[in-house]
């Protein structure tokens, strides 16, 4: 069985590949088992692919192989001889005649998994010496288009991928496997008493209308200033992280199985900022008292065991100002690496810096970065937003598409577009005379139908409906909630 090493002797030392760690026994072994007994390729096909093997021959064959016995199909030395028979690599080593070899070599079936793992740790060595050879080879050439940061920043790219995916490419993948991840994703909602298949936001309505918040989508959340985007996106991330419990997923891996690990760039507002507001809402006291530190004894009691109980929760905030938007790609795989991450908010997306001359195209760099993150990280992505002027200029002041600054390329990438709107805020300041006595009860009948409601719009949702969800908004506490409907009154309706 070392033909192998025989013909391919001129190609390794005049591809000086004869030094990467492989192991032609192992996969003979592996292969010769699968041959002879179909059973063995359900217990290795989660560890290794085709692309895993070093031999291309010993590739070959697995991928038939695969085929085969994922179509139920017998896959025997008799049955692959069709397929292979005119096989260039194959007819080096005999013909046919070596697929009958490593069926008779085969030792056991019992060790397959031992030498699928050692197939797959060789593989990931190779891939990691090309990468240290692709990384000197950058950073020996001396090119003024390619700064160090950046290799920095696309080495950890790579390293990433290799570390969560065990390979740098996914490429193509068969319809089959996209198909299985759909019905997989369609069940974990249908498990969910036909809830949601995403991450809940602990707002009842809008996961109602989003299905939650579903791995690589990018979700821009936009408003005008005041309007609540960072108290709302504040909110999320804490009803998320509390939520947070780890154990075993459907697919035997892992991690969160409710709420999940927050992710919160926050580049306008101070961590102690944020987390002042995150306060507020879990101890149910004004953040301008907690500013003041104008607080009763028993309000302060209630601060401090707040405080406590946040201790545990898996926020992560990174207060970075002017972060470039490769950069904050990076923070963000090395938070998944080291603590998990299931989502991540950015406040706000005209903060980020690109590496575009002009304003359109590097709002169109970010925005594009973001989907890549979302996609990259099988995360959802909240990005904020800020809003044109000439919302103002308009009698109805609920924002739409158009409305986004500065570039038609953040409705372009974004998933879902929500828009804050809280019509208490525009209506407080058109109060009129208080000599005209009819408009004053006309104003104070709207101020008290919209006291303490917003609207979050849902603009565009590429797989799923737009509309408008009603929010409950305290000002006082920044807290968006669950609004109680007339027809819900007295009845348990969760939230706050």
């Amino acid at each position: 069985m070392n033909e192998i090493a025989a013909i391919r002797q001129d190609q390794q030392s005049s591809e000086e590949s004869g030094t990467l760690p492989h192991s032609i026994e192992a996969e003979q072994q592996l292969l010769g088992a699968i041959l002879t007994n179909n059973d063995v390729f359900d217990r290795v096909a989660s560890i290794i692919q085709p692309h895993h093997f070093y031999e291309p021959v010993h590739e070959r064959i697995y991928e038939v192989a695969m085929r085969r016995i994922q179509k139920n199909a017998l896959a025997s030395p008799v049955t692959l001889k069709a397929f292979l028979e005119d096989d260039e690599g194959l007819k080096e080593l005999g013909g046919p005649a070596y697929l009958a070899r490593l069926a008779g070599a085969a030792i056991s079936s019992f060790a397959a998994r031992d030498y699928a793992q050692m197939i797959y740790d060789f593989a990931i060595r190779r891939e990691l010496i090309r990468l240290g050879g692709d990384i000197a080879a950058k950073a020996g050439k001396v090119d003024l288009e390619s700064e160090p940061t950046e290799q920095i920043v696309e080495a950890e790219q790579q390293l990433y991928k290799l570390g969560e995916q065990g390979q740098t490419e996914r490429g193509f993948q068969s319809f089959l496997r996209a198909v299985t991840d759909a019905v997989h994703v369609a069940n974990a909602a249908y498990q969910r008493g036909g809830g949601m298949a995403g991450l809940s936001t602990g707002l009842t309505d809008l996961d109602k209308q989003l299905g939650g918040l579903h791995p690589s989508d990018l979700l821009i959340l936009a408003g005008r200033p005041s309007m609540g985007k960072t108290s709302l996106a504040t909110n999320i991330a804490f009803n998320v992280a509390k939520a947070y419990k780890r154990g075993k997923r459907p697919d035997g891996t892992e991690g969160a199985v409710d709420g999940g690990v927050v992710g919160f760039f926050s580049l306008e507002m101070s961590a102690e900022q944020l987390a002042g507001r995150v306060l507020a809402e879990a101890s149910e006291i004004s953040s301008h008292k907690i500013r003041q530190g104008d607080m009763t004894e028993e309000e302060f009691r209630r601060f401090v065991e707040a405080a406590k109980t946040l201790e545990a929760c898996p926020l992560f905030i990174d207060d970075t100002p002017a972060l470039p938007i490769s950069q904050l790609a990076a923070r963000a795989r090395r938070l998944k690496r080291t603590h998990g991450l299931d989502l991540l908010i950015i406040d706000y997306l005209q903060l980020c810096r690109g590496t575009a001359d002009n304003r359109v195209n590097e709002i169109g760099e970010i925005s594009m970065g973001m989907k890549a993150i979302a996609k990259e990280l099988q995360i959802p992505v909240i990005g904020l937003s800020q809003l044109s002027r000439q919302v103002e200029n308009r009698d109805d002041k609920r924002p739409q598409l158009s409305d986004l600054r500065e570039s038609g390329s953040i409705e372009q990438d974004a998933d879902v577009v929500l828009f804050v709107y809280r019509g208490e805020y525009y209506k407080e300041r058109e109060k009129p005379d208080e000599a005209d006595m009819t408009a004053i009860e006309s104003w104070k009948a709207d101020m008290e139908r919209l006291h303490g409601k917003a609207e979050v719009i849902v603009g565009k949702q590429r797989h799923g409906p737009i509309g408008t969800v009603e929010l409950s908004f305290e000002a006082q506490f920044t807290r968006f909630g669950n609004l109680v409907k007339a027809y819900q009154q007295g009845a348990d309706y969760g939230g706050y």
